[in-house]
C-alpha cells in the first residue's frame, strides 16, 4: 500500500466516524420516546391576573406554581433520572392513546376554565358574597375513536337530553346512561352552532387502552364537562390564557377571597402552593409537586399549600416535603385537604 492509499483510507475512516457520530447525535436528540420530562415554571403572582371588582388590597401575595413539559428524546431521559429537579411522565398518564395536541390543550384550558370557577363559588360562599351555577348541557370535548359518537357528535357540540330526558350537566348524563346496556341505541339531541339536532347512538364497549371498568360502555365521549355560567356578584376576571390544567385552584380561592375581604390573610407573607379545588372546596392531588417546590424556594417563598392526602401512598405532601429536604428550604411546607384547612392556618398566622 502506497502512502498516498494510507492517507485516503485514513480519511475515508475519519469520514465514516464523523457521520456515525453525526448521526448518533441526531437520534439522541430528535427521536422521542414515550415519556415527557418536566422542570419547574415560575411562581404567577396572583393579583397581577385576577382582579375582583372594588376588591381590597393587600400588602403580601399569592402565587399559583406551574411546571414546564416537554417530549423527551434520550438526552433528556437521562437528565431527568439523575436530576431532583426534573421529573419523567409516560406519555399514557398524559394523555389517552388517540387524543392529538390540539385535543389536549383544548381539554386542559377547559379544566383550567372549571377549576376558575370553582375557585370563585368556594371564595364567594366563604365571603358570604353572591355566586350560583346556571347550568346549560354537556360539553362534548373529544370523541373516543371508533366509539358510536365518532362521525355522530363532534367536540362543540351541546348535549340537553337523552331519550327525550333532559339533561343539564354531566351526572345526570351519566345517570341515564347507567340504565342503558352494551349494545342498546339512545337518541342524544345536542345543540350545534345554534341549531338543535338529533342522532341515535349504540353504546359500545370503551376500548381496553382507556382502562376502564370491565364491560362498561357508553356513547364514545371522552372527559365530557357541564357547560354553564357562573353568576357572581361583585364581578371577577382572571386572566390566565397560557396556563391551562386544575392545580391552581386552591390559591385561586385564597386570592379572590382576599380581595373581597377587608382583612388581610397573608398578613404580608409570600404565599405560593398547588392543589386542586372542588365546589366543596375540598383540595384534590395534582402532577408537579416537586418541581413547584423548588420553583417556589429559589423565589424566596414564605409559605407552600400542597395538597395533603391523608393515608395516600406516596401522597402529593410527601413529595413536597421530599423535594423540600432536597432544596434545603426554609419555605414552611403546609398541608391542607381543603380551603377552609388553608383559611384556618392563615387566619393563625
Amino acid at each position: 500500500m502506497t502512502a498516498d492509499t494510507e492517507q485516503n483510507s485514513k480519511r475515508g475512516l475519519s469520514w465514516i466516524k464523523w457521520v456515525v457520530l453525526i448521526g448518533v447525535l441526531l437520534a439522541l436528540n430528535f427521536v422521542e420516546l414515550p415519556y415527557y420530562f418536566s422542570v419547574p415554571g415560575e411562581p404567577q403572582v396572583l393579583r397581577e391576573v385576577i382582579e375582583v371588582e372594588d376588591g381590597y388590597e393587600y400588602e403580601g401575595d399569592f402565587a399559583l406554581t406551574t411546571i414546564r413539559m416537554g417530549k423527551a428524546n434520550t438526552v433528556n431521559y437521562v437528565w431527568s433520572l439523575i436530576s431532583d429537579r426534573r421529573e419523567l411522565i409516560h406519555e399514557d398518564e398524559v394523555r389517552p392513546p388517540g387524543e392529538t395536541d390540539e385535543m389536549y390543550h383544548h381539554r386542559q384550558m377547559m379544566m383550567m376554565a372549571s377549576s376558575q370557577e370553582q375557585a370563585i363559588l368556594v371564595a364567594y360562599n366563604a365571603a358570604g358574597k353572591e355566586a350560583e351555577f346556571e347550568e346549560y348541557g354537556v360539553l362534548v370535548t373529544s370523541i373516543i375513536p371508533g366509539m358510536g359518537a365518532e362521525g355522530r357528535l363532534e367536540e362543540g357540540d351541546l348535549i340537553i337530553s337523552i331519550n327525550g330526558e333532559e339533561v343539564r350537566e354531566v351526572n345526570e348524563m351519566f345517570e341515564i346512561l347507567d340504565d342503558a346496556d352494551i349494545g342498546d341505541e339512545v337518541t342524544v339531541t345536542y345543540e350545534r352552532e345554534e341549531e338543535i339536532e338529533e342522532t341515535v347512538i349504540e353504546i359500545e364497549e370503551f376500548p381496553e387502552e382507556l382502562e376502564a371498568e370491565e364491560g362498561s360502555g357508553g356513547l364514545g365521549i371522552s372527559n365530557p364537562v357541564t357547560d354553564r355560567e357562573l353568576i357572581r356578584d361583585p364581578e371577577v376576571t382572571i386572566d390566565t390564557n397560557s396556563i391551562g390544567g386544575p392545580s391552581a385552584g386552591l390559591m385561586f380561592s385564597l386570592e379572590i377571597y382576599n380581595q373581597l375581604v377587608e382583612e388581610d390573610i397573608t398578613k404580608g407573607r409570600s404565599i405560593a402552593g398547588t392543589g386542586s379545588i372542588d365546589e366543596d372546596g375540598n383540595v384534590g392531588r395534582i402532577g408537579g409537586v416537586g418541581q413547584k417546590v423548588y420553583a417556589s424556594h429559589e423565589e424566596g417563598t414564605d409559605i407552600f399549600f400542597v395538597p395533603v392526602e391523608e393515608g395516600t401512598e406516596d401522597s402529593n405532601y410527601e413529595e413536597a416535603v421530599s423535594a423540600g429536604e432536597a432544596a434545603d428550604t426554609s419555605m414552611e411546607i403546609v398541608p391542607v385537604g381543603s380551603f377552609s384547612e388553608a383559611l384556618e392556618y392563615l387566619n393563625s398566622l
